[in-house]
């Protein structure tokens, strides 16, 4: 496979895509723009026009493109830059478009992209290019200003903004850029021993993260920063499918149980394993190059990437063969409870505004990969086991329970044999009154506002544990998923198991709303084209339908079991292929899809 030819090939459908799209009525205001695919509004993100740019750009300046130094593709891509200036604030900023208003981390996801563009464009040979890139440098120095003093929402936006900085400092210099990027990385970086990120974002932002830090280490003289890449690309090796597909069920981001692959990590792979001269990581940008379909946004684009970062060496690297048959366990060694008990004298009482909190950082989880059968197990997620098999998916299964109404996140895992145990004890209890030397003046008037009271010093009273442990082991080929609860009594619970939508369920279940089936017994045997599930684990303690948190996420279907504690409940799942499916059907089940 030749990875330059095929880039330029997607990189030219795409180039004429948004050369359709792109907005160029004379009397319109956002001439030069290109609509976005969802609000058909043009907005200047690194997703957006910014994005198209790069695009022209680089079919612009690769030689085996059929746009190479097109005047036609020149002059649609100086609109285009037009556009992004007339959409730059007063201070320098962009917004991300009906979202993130006057943004400097978003702004800052097109200048580091754009850095990389400037230099392609002023390096090249072409006369007709250099108005367009002068224009790219104006963007860039309006830019300074908002860089220099503005702020983040997200742990990665620092990483960016750290890359932008340097970018332009190595386009303009200036101290105040550098002064500017050692304060955000002067809070330390934000990933445990095993390579993961704060966001847990194996379809998103570890990319983000890992890209970033290689701009910023390579401007700023900084090798050190190449550390967490390095372990965050390993630790990935065991993240994925057989197909190339990523891991995404814990996601703390918007990637959460969305299908992704590698291709935002091209670049990383690609980059990494010509400077460590890694066999294992020159294998894993084969597979992402063999699977990548999109180029990725202005920040992380492939074929503007292959140009601004070349590898020489890369494709003459031998190749380590990639793991697929293993059991791993992730984050084993990182004191989460230990961090999180820290938290208190943070300051911040757990609210952090526009972001959040990520207490699943650093969290547990085990990895087991047998060819195409991949599972994951997880703790502080709201599904705590998924599994793959083929071209099936059980996305997960989760908790539900009524004693603190929602979702159950596992908290502990501890390996066994040949699969773990995971639990938690879940507390509630009672508040007494406010103690008379604690009440606030309010206290003392006609209306005392609830939202006004030191809630924090009520007495607890009356606290009650919920204990739930789930084992998880396999027998031969099956997955025998272990489910048990003791107290308190009575308690109202639900077992979820998240499916594709578009796969076949039969068995005895009910039907419900939403599509969603209720299991009350027998197996169900769940199947997407050649490989499937049986399933065997229907029950129905209680008559109760959707519990809270339980309604069908888009693109899937649930099947729910009905538990009353206490109970000591078994699934077993077991991957089949299209044969056993078809010698199944002999049983006499229904069809509940």
């Amino acid at each position: 496979m030749n990875v330059y030819e095929k880039l330029v090939k997607i990189n030219d459908r795409q180039t004429d895509r948004v050369v359709d799209l792109q907005i160029m009525e004379a009397t319109s205001r956002n001439i030069g723009g290109i609509p976005q695919p969802d609000s058909g509004v043009p907005n200047a993100s690194h997703g957006g026009t910014a994005g198209a740019i790069v695009c022209m750009a680089a079919a612009l300046l690769s030689p085996d493109s059929k746009h190479y130094r097109s005047e036609k593709l020149l002059i649609r891509m100086d609109f285009a830059v037009e556009f992004m200036l007339s959409r730059q604030h007063a201070d320098g900023t962009i917004s991300l478009g009906g979202t993130n208003v006057n943004s400097p981390p978003d702004t800052g996801f097109v200048v580091a992209g754009f850095c990389q563009l400037y230099e392609l464009l002023a390096s090249c040979d072409w006369d007709l290019m250099e108005p367009t890139a002068a224009k790219v440098r104006l963007f860039l120095a309006y830019s300074i200003p908002a860089l220099t003093t503005g702020g983040v929402h997200t742990p990665n936006h620092r990483w960016v903004l750290v890359a932008a900085l340097s970018g332009l400092h190595g386009i303009f210099g200036g101290e105040e850029l550098i002064r500017r990027a050692e304060a955000w990385l002067a809070e330390g970086l934000d990933y445990t021993d095993d390579g993961e990120w704060t966001e847990r974002s194996n379809g998103i932002y570890n990319a983000v993260s890992n890209i970033m830090l290689i701009y910023a280490a390579e401007r700023l003289g900084k090798p050190e920063l190449l550390e967490p890449v390095r372990k965050n690309l390993r630790m990935m090796t065991y993240l994925i499918h057989h197909d190339g597909e990523v891991v995404t069920e814990y996601s703390g981001r918007q990637d959460l149980g969305a299908r992704a692959d590698l291709s935002n990590y091209l670049l990383c792979y690609r980059v990494m394993a010509e400077r460590d001269r890694d066999p294992l990581f020159a294998a894993m940008y084969d597979l992402a190059a063999e699977r990548i379909q999109m180029m990725g946004a202005a920040n992380n684009h492939a074929l503007l990437g292959w140009h601004s970062m070349p590898c020489p060496h890369v494709d003459d690297l031998p190749r380590a063969p990639l793991p697929d048959q293993f059991m791993k366990l992730i984050n084993g060694s990182y004191p989460i409870e230990e961090q999180l008990a820290r938290m208190e004298g943070a300051g911040h009482h757990g609210i952090i505004h526009h972001s959040s909190i990520h207490r699943s950082f650093g969290a547990q989880l085990l990895r087991y990969r047998d060819g195409i059968s991949s599972a994951t197990m997880m703790t502080r997620s709201n599904v705590f086991f998924s599994l793959r098999h083929g071209d099936a998916r059980l996305h997960g299964i989760g908790l539900y329970t009524m004693f603190s109404p929602g979702t159950v996140e596992l908290q502990r895992l501890q390996q066994t044999g040949s699969g773990c145990r995971l639990e938690v004890a879940m507390e509630k209890g009672y508040y007494g009154p406010v103690p008379t030397e604690a009440l606030p003046e309010s206290a003392r008037s006609a209306c005392s506002p609830w939202y006004l009271l030191p809630h924090h010093v009520r007495e607890l009273t009356h606290v009650q544990q919920h204990q739930i442990e789930v084992d998880i082991d396999r027998d031969g080929e099956t997955w025998v998923v272990r489910l048990s609860s003791e107290r308190p009594a009575d308690v109202l619970m639900q077992a979820s198991l998240v499916l594709d939508a578009d796969m076949t369920i039969e068995g005895s279940a009910e039907q419900m709303e939403d599509g969603g089936l209720l299991w009350t017994e027998g197996t169900l045997r769940c199947m997407a084209g050649d490989y499937g599930f049986e399933i065997v684990g229907g029950r129905s303690d209680h008559q109760l339908g959707y519990m809270h948190g339980t309604k069908t996420p888009r693109g899937a279907r649930v099947v729910l079991i009905n538990l009353l504690t206490p109970f000591v409940h078994e699934l077993r799942i077991r991957p089949i292929a299209a044969e056993a499916f078809s010698v199944g059907k002999s049983e006499g089940t229904t069809n509940a899809s």
